[in-house]
């Protein structure tokens, strides 16, 4: 057990700067978040409904995070700072990272049947700070959700989404494969929230700028087969 918690520790530490030691890292509110969900999920399982609810009520209160006990969360979940909800049917992988005021929210099925209505999301999603995931849809693997961006709709993998209702911005795969990246985007890029329309446009504008150097180059190599052609026509000629 005490290895299991010492590796859970590190994981937190490869992720966040600030802890000085393992210790320090036990006072963090997303630490005892996970930790009472735990227990509140073991409650859950065995329908002791009530148990559940009552750890998942001491836990909201003392942590300001609000995870349901029929939540299904994977190993090494790191909720950065808090006022944090997640709901009943969200599933979260391995080593997921949530930043302060993200919801992870459910829709109202029109049948008055639960079912499934939270999000799924794979191993290595990043979701920045105040970020809106809603619905039964799923969040891919290594995805980053920007801060802010109010997310509706399925993500692939490796896709960093931004804006409301979020779409994905145009980033090169060698960024999203790196093992982590704070806060859910490139600290090189501009994805504040104020500037987000504008970096989209300027990353449309450069993929367009590429595929018309792409086209004129295809031009110009059409252009030199052609004259090769007729060229080799006048010689026989």
């Amino acid at each position: 057990m005490f290895g299991r918690l010492r590796a859970y520790l590190d994981s937190i530490r490869e992720r966040d700067p600030a802890p000085r030691s393992r210790a320090e890292i036990l006072l963090y509110p997303g630490v005892w978040a996970v930790f009472w969900h735990r227990v509140a999920n073991r409650l859950f399982r065995a329908r002791l409904f009530f148990l559940a609810r009552a750890v998942n009520h001491l836990s909201r209160w003392l942590t300001a995070i609000d995870i349901h006990p029929g939540a299904t969360i994977g190993r090494n979940f790191f909720i950065d700072h808090g006022f944090v909800v997640i709901g009943e049917t969200a599933e979260i992988g391995d080593n997921v990272t949530i930043y302060q005021c993200v919801t992870l929210g459910g829709t109202s099925p029109d049948n008055g049947v639960g079912g499934k209505r939270h999000p799924t999301l794979a191993d290595g999603v990043i979701v920045g700070s105040g970020a809106q995931v809603l619905g039964p849809i799923t969040v891919g693997a290594r995805a980053r959700i920007g801060a802010n961006a109010v997310v509706t709709k399925d993500v692939g993998e490796g896709a960093v989404m931004v804006g409301i209702p979020a779409k994905p911005t145009l980033v090169e795969a060698d960024k999203w494969q790196r093992d982590f990246v704070p806060y859910g985007t490139p600290c090189s890029e501009m994805f504040d929230p104020a500037t987000q329309k504008l970096e989209i446009v300027r990353c449309e504008l450069e993929t367009l700028r590429k595929r018309l150097d792409q086209l004129m180059a295809e031009r110009d190599t059409q252009q030199a087969e052609g004259g090769q052609i007729d060229e080799a026509r006048r010689d026989r000629a």
